[in-house]
């Protein structure tokens, strides 16, 4: 009915124009033409809780020999890098068999995880799917333990630490009980990136190679709209005394190569005047408050 009332009230109104004088109707104003773009949304980073990690002997941490007997505990964090043109994973976390299970011990180590990167990312609205990017600062089992979620993303990693990952001879990787997890990521699209790698192109996410604790070792630096420059250490620090004293864990892939590395990124944090974020710390971590901006 409503239709029908709609086609005769359309009619007859053409209708009468047929029969009206006619006039010369002015041409309407043109449209103002829009100019003004939306904004991007700034860089942020939420941080993301990717484990606890009880270590009952820091004797391992320090090839000088004066963290023996001492117990400490670390943070194991993960960041989502939210630039205007994508979201970069940085670090995975403890393996997510731990997660909502009790704290497992193994020789020193105690860890715990409770909740997942899916779960977290939940909380901000995001899904895996949506992340572009994903990369490790380095392979060890507390950096890599939830890829198995991210699988959509593409890895970005630098071609000393894939080597490390998949040796070219096909020889076992430096850590053979790790092979499993290290698989996980061959089925995920890999972008070979250089020694230093602008994410986005503009100079706001770049990840930088600090090689020693792994052969491929790499560290962030993030220039933020609000904070500044940010450097994450990745594993090259793992406790604030560790960088106040240059200590160097014993089981590191090569001392002098960290050394160096230690050097060439104090370097860049003086030069930048940068805020050091060690992952490990829970100092540094906890004032965050699941932001940086």
């Amino acid at each position: 009915m409503r239709l029908t009332l709609l086609l005769t009230t359309a009619a007859s109104a053409a209708l009468l124009a047929a029969c009206a004088p006619k006039t010369e109707t002015p041409a309407p104003a043109a449209e103002p033409e829009v100019t003004e773009v939306a904004e991007a949304a700034p860089l942020t980073v939420n941080v993301l809780d990717c484990g606890t990690i009880g270590v009952s002997d820091l004797d391992v941490f320090s090839s000088s020999g004066d963290y023996a007997g001492q117990a400490d505990e670390f943070t194991d964090t993960c960041y989502l890098i939210n630039h205007p043109k994508g979201h970069l994973l940085w670090d995975l976390g403890l393996p997510t068999a731990l997660i909502g299970q009790p704290p497992f011990t193994q020789q020193v180590f105690t860890v715990s995880v409770e909740r997942s990167i899916t779960d977290q990312l939940a909380d901000l609205g995001i899904v895996p799917s949506e992340l572009d990017y994903v990369s490790i600062s380095h392979n060890h089992f507390d950096h890599i333990g939830q890829v198995d979620q991210v699988q959509g993303a593409t890895w970005l990693v630098n071609q000393k630490e894939y080597d490390a990952m998949f040796p070219p001879d096909g020889s076992p990787p430096g850590d053979p009980s790790l092979a499993a997890n290290y698989a996980l990521f061959q089925p995920m699209e890999r972008q070979i990136i250089p020694e230093e790698y602008d994410v986005f192109g503009d100079g706001s996410v770049v990840i930088f190679e600090t090689p020693g604790h792994t052969p491929g070792h790499a560290s962030l630096q993030l220039m933020m709209p609000e904070s500044g420059p940010i450097l994450l250490t990745g594993d090259l620090y793992h406790r604030s005394e560790s960088r106040t004293l240059s200590r160097v864990p014993r089981f590191n892939y090569s001392e002098e190569e960290t050394r160096a590395s230690m050097a060439a990124f104090e370097e860049r944090a003086n030069r930048l005047g940068a805020r050091v974020i060690i992952q490990h710390e829970p100092a540094d971590i906890a004032p965050l408050g699941g932001v940086i901006r």
